[in-house]
């Protein structure tokens, strides 16, 4: 097998284990407040919308220490455990009970943030200039079809069904759990990747101070200097704007089926409102794709601190957005998404021209 060709292998391993493990999360979240509503037992007192808020509070906080974690122990493991959390969370409503859904909750959004850092490390090294866009599509179309997948198999499972039975909720999230693992276990047959094989040598000099690398790592889980040091470029800065719209776009679910449902009231056309889902749909996966392959060949040394500050300003900027869509009518949710995403979008045109102009004259953009 040639490099390119192992290195894509990679990439498309690493979109399946995320496609089923995402199938598996993406469904619990959708259903975890209606099972919640239908739970007859008196002893569970829990909320969805309570859950989601530790998950993100703790996922922006991670992102902070994530990056030190996945150069502790490698994208490879990182992704494993971060596999084996969400799976857990998942489990926890064939039986639920309070403190242990919460409890999940803080290390699912541990495990997040280390599993998205983990994830943009693994993309990067994966590719280069030249792929780096092409991987990010693959990856992105394996991970949103779990949307698909996930709300098809709910769809079939519980057709016609007006309560859920403690029955149907086990084997729906027995099943899930199942699913999640399947992901979980894929992250095992990423192999090694091609550029990195000719390191041998150094890779021995390294496997010889492996005390002093813990201890370095260690370190700079709570002082990760590169990470600040990477959060005040230019290019962060300006792609932060760009990043706080999808950041807005994860909260939004709620909005969009509201506006789902007026486009059908008024508009009286099915036909008007799957288009606008369509161009939802589509610009999502253009700003998502697009993003990743950017930070991917503006930070291929520095990866890891670059997806984390990433995701850390997208989690901020969903927790926000989470806020205010209890207060905010939805024209005004909408305007502030339309404005937020103009900008975004003036600012990924300033940072890509910018590169675009640094290959133009020979210059590495991997030194910033």
């Amino acid at each position: 097998m040639s490099p390119e060709s192992k290195n894509l292998f990679n990439i498309i391993i690493l979109g399946l284990a995320f496609m089923f493990m995402f199938t598996a999360f993406q469904t619990c979240g959708n259903v975890e407040q209606t099972i919640i509503t239908n739970l007859n037992n008196t002893h569970f007192h829990g909320s969805g919308y309570t859950s989601m808020a530790i998950i993100y509070v703790v996922f922006s906080a991670s992102n902070l220490i994530s990056p030190s974690v996945v150069a502790l122990i490698g994208p490879q493991l990182a992704m494993f455990i971060s596999g084996i959390f969400y799976s857990i969370y998942i489990a926890v409503f064939i039986e639920p009970v309070t403190w242990a859904f919460y409890t999940a909750s803080v290390f699912l959004g541990i495990a997040a943030a280390v599993v998205w850092t983990a994830q943009g490390n693994c993309l990067t090294i994966n590719s280069d200039e030249n792929t780096i866009g092409r991987n990010s599509g693959i990856f992105w179309a394996l991970l949103q079809s779990s949307l698909f997948f996930g709300n098809l198999y709910i769809y079939f499972a519980w057709k016609g069904k007006k309560i859920i039975s403690a029955s149907d909720r086990r084997t729906v999230f027995i099943a899930l759990t199942v699913i999640s693992l399947v992901g979980t276990v894929l992250f095992f047959l990423i192999r090694k990747p091609a550029a990195l094989n000719s390191q041998g040598e150094e890779d021995s000099a390294n496997n010889e101070n492996t005390c002093t690398h813990f201890c370095s790592c260690l370190f700079l889980s709570f002082f990760p200097e590169r990470a600040i040091k990477l959060s005040t470029t230019k290019e962060i800065l300006l792609l932060s704007i760009t990043t706080a719209y999808t950041g807005n776009g994860m909260a939004r679910d709620t909005t969009w089926v509201q506006l789902f449902t007026l486009i059908s009231l008024f508009l009286y056309s099915k036909e008007v409102a799957i288009f606008c889902s369509f161009l939802l749909g589509f610009g999502d996966s253009c700003f998502n794709t697009q993003l990743l392959s950017i930070l991917g060949f503006l930070f291929s040394e520095n990866s890891a601190p670059a997806f984390a500050i990433f995701k850390f300003i997208q989690s901020i900027c969903a927790a926000v957005a989470f806020f205010y869509s209890n207060y905010l009518l939805l024209q005004w949710q909408l305007l502030i998404m339309a404005v937020v995403g103009f900008f975004g979008t003036m600012s990924f045109f300033t940072v890509e021209w910018e590169a675009a102009a640094f290959v133009a004259r020979g210059s590495d953009y991997s030194s910033i």
